[in-house]
């Protein structure tokens, strides 16, 4: 294991349109890292994509002829991983110049579980909205009950964390499971309040769905082991602060916009 090395897990499944943009935002980065490119049974031009990056030391690529899904996809680029420290981007986001050493400087001088990150959400095609969506520096383990606040390709954890919590139940939101029992276990997360991931919306993904989504968030909590009453309770809750969060985020982004006009 490298100790100065961030090892970023990134699946792909037919992402020709994206994959270049993340690939580039991540060897932007001011750190040493590798980038293990997880290609989930692609049909279309992924792996020519990648080809364009040459003999790039940094670019780690293995394909799967099975079906993985997103979860099984993570674990094994994480099994790969040679890291001190993992990190997760998903082929149609990007990051922010400087995001992985701000991370790593953070969880070098405390013990958090892990750190994520601020977003800011862009439309299928890439196009920034300035719908900011922000985290708290300090992220309990209740808080995160409420509502998901840690994306995942905004995540940095050591990598023996991530080799002990696999990401699984690829019918439910397997991050977000992921994220719970680490910080039941391992303790709080730490989240830096700025949107260093670039968050692309998709109707495609597992998400799209509002009501396959609310099934979704109500099985993470059946599958950490909550009964079906506590389930349906922090679900209730969970709902809410989601409403709360996206109206916030436009909320700002309209003000925002109308500071623009006035300057």
């Amino acid at each position: 294991m490298d100790s100065k090395l961030v090892s970023v897990v990134m699946p792909v499944h037919n992402g020709e349109k994206t994959i270049r943009a993340a690939v580039e935002s991540a060897f932007r980065q001011d750190h040493i890292l590798e980038l293990i490119v997880v290609d989930d049974c692609s049909t279309d031009g992924t792996q020519q994509v990648l080809d364009g990056f040459g003999k790039d030391e940094r670019l780690v690529r293995v394909r799967s002829d099975v079906k993985l899904g997103a979860a099984g996809a993570r674990n094994r680029g994480v099994s790969m991983a040679r890291g001190k420290y993992v990190a997760f981007l998903d082929s149609d986001d990007m990051w922010a110049d400087g995001k992985i050493a701000r991370q790593v400087r953070l969880m070098e001088i405390h013990r958090y579980s892990l750190c994520c990150t601020g977003r800011e959400l862009l439309t299928v095609d890439g196009t920034r909205t300035g719908r900011i969506i922000g985290v708290a520096q300090r992220i309990t383990y209740r808080r995160l009950l409420r509502h998901n606040c840690v994306n995942c390709s905004s995540v940095l954890l050591r990598r023996e964390t991530a080799l002990k919590y696999p990401m699984e139940h690829e019918d439910s939101h397997e991050d977000y499971i992921t994220w719970l029992r680490i910080l039941r276990d391992e303790g709080d997360a730490a989240g830096i309040n700025e949107p260093l991931l670039l968050y692309r919306l998709s109707s495609q993904g597992k998400s799209g769905s509002k009501i396959r989504s609310a099934r979704m968030t109500y099985m993470v909590y059946r599958y950490i082991g909550f009964g079906r009453a506590k389930a349906l309770a922090h679900f209730l809750s969970y709902a809410v602060n989601g409403v709360f969060k996206y109206t916030k985020a436009a909320l700002f982004s309209k003000r925002r916009g109308r500071q623009g006009k006035e300057n």
